[in-house]
């Protein structure tokens, strides 16, 4: 979906030293199929290798570092100095990216990663735009600067915090984090046991939740302080998620450097995925980081995704989600805005025309707007 949709690179972990501990992560075969089909889309594969590995890991470290290398990974996303001199030695050809754990905030930082090699530095989140302009001027041109744009934000710096190897033993900067403080919290008093008392006065305790980061609006402003990539988190995320904020931001990239004022329809998409409240982060000061709630918002459902199409829009796809015949739906397409149509009929397998797609991951046909090429999605917006 993020190649569909128009990302000129996909980061992804390994089954080891990378910061997603709870997925399903890339063996060795899938990493090599996902090099070579990011490689056939002309895109990049970057690999995350930003864990701060224990003692006993690292002599396991140099082999994987020069299997990345041999399957043609583009670059290693790395935050420990020690894993950045072992991969400059055993990975040599593979660029290297200085991951957002590192938490680099100002040129001095920057410019002495570039000088023992890093190609691309991804700066802390809590970075404002005015110093992203001010490390752009104090360090080389070659030194690429990346930045998150979208996605969950961390309560603690750079995503250094503690709290989840206290309260559940389970290491943050291992990619096991429990998210604690996304948890609702009450107060104990010693001699009232099992009377919990509100923290706050306005409603809800959730006192470090974090809402989701949202930038497309100021990518102009991104692009002239000297960002060069554009980072979205996708860590557990769903293809769906991927889909829609990779074409959101690949049309509002497009937009900006094209000099046409940036299309609502852009800002539109990210709200009809599951997300926080959003904000702009530390980009523009204070940034109004938390609120005291722990709910998703979304105002939209996938219904299907298609599985082929013919130039007359005669389409095979799978379902995702019921839907009858008669209700508006909308193709999501890597080209051009989303398409709004009706569901006029609907055959199964059998070729027998149904009134509704009820059965869960049933193949079925259904004529679209237009040609809609293998993954385009077929959603249905909330009223």
């Amino acid at each position: 979906m993020a190649l569909l949709y128009g990302a000129d690179a996909v980061y992804l972990a390994g089954e080891a030293y990378g910061m997603r501990a709870s997925s399903c992560n890339f063996g060795r075969d899938a990493m090599e199929q996902a090099v070579s089909l990011c490689h056939r889309a002309g895109a990049e594969l970057h690999v995350t290798c930003n864990t701060l590995p224990r003692e006993q890991e690292l002599a396991a470290l140099p082999e994987y570092l020069g299997f990345l290398q041999e399957i043609g990974v583009d670059a290693l996303i790395i935050a420990d100095l020690g894993v950045f001199a072992l991969a400059r030695q055993f990975a040599p050809r593979v660029r290297k990216h200085v991951s957002t754990q590192l938490g680099v905030i100002n040129s001095a930082t920057a410019n002495e990663l570039f000088r023992m090699g890093a190609d691309t530095v991804v700066l802390a989140r809590e970075t404002t735009m005015e110093e992203i302009r001010q490390i752009r001027n104090n360090t080389p041109p070659d030194l690429k600067l990346e930045a998150f744009v979208h996605g969950a934000m961390c309560v603690s710096f750079s995503g250094r915090c503690l709290l989840s190897n206290y309260l559940t033993g389970r290491d943050a900067n291992r990619g096991q984090c429990a998210q604690p403080c996304r948890w609702k919290y009450h107060l104990v008093e010693e001699k009232r046991p099992g009377q919990y008392f509100e923290i706050t006065e306005d409603g809800g305790t959730h006192i470090m939740n974090s809402r989701d980061m949202r930038m497309i609006e100021h990518i102009p402003e991104l692009l002239e302080a000297g960002v060069s990539s554009l980072k979205i988190e996708g860590r557990m995320k769903s293809a769906y998620y991927t889909a829609v904020v990779t074409n959101a931001y690949r049309h509002a990239i497009d937009e900006a450097l094209s000099g046409v004022p940036l299309s609502r329809v852009w800002v539109e998409e990210t709200e009809k995925l599951s997300h926080r409240p959003y904000s702009t982060g530390f980009y523009f000061g204070e940034p109004g980081q938390v609120y005291g709630e722990s709910s998703y918002e979304s105002s939209s459902d996938v219904m299907a995704v298609v599985e082929s199409c013919d130039a007359d829009g005669l389409a095979q796809l799978t379902q995702r989600g019921k839907f009858s015949r008669g209700d508006t739906l909308e193709l999501l397409l890597p080209e051009g805005k989303p398409i709004s149509f009706i569901a006029e009929h609907i055959y199964d397998a059998d070729g027998t025309e149904i009134e509704d797609t009820r059965r869960a991951m049933m193949p079925f046909t259904m004529r679209l707007p237009c040609p809609a090429p293998k993954n385009a999605i077929v959603r249905k917006n909330r009223s």
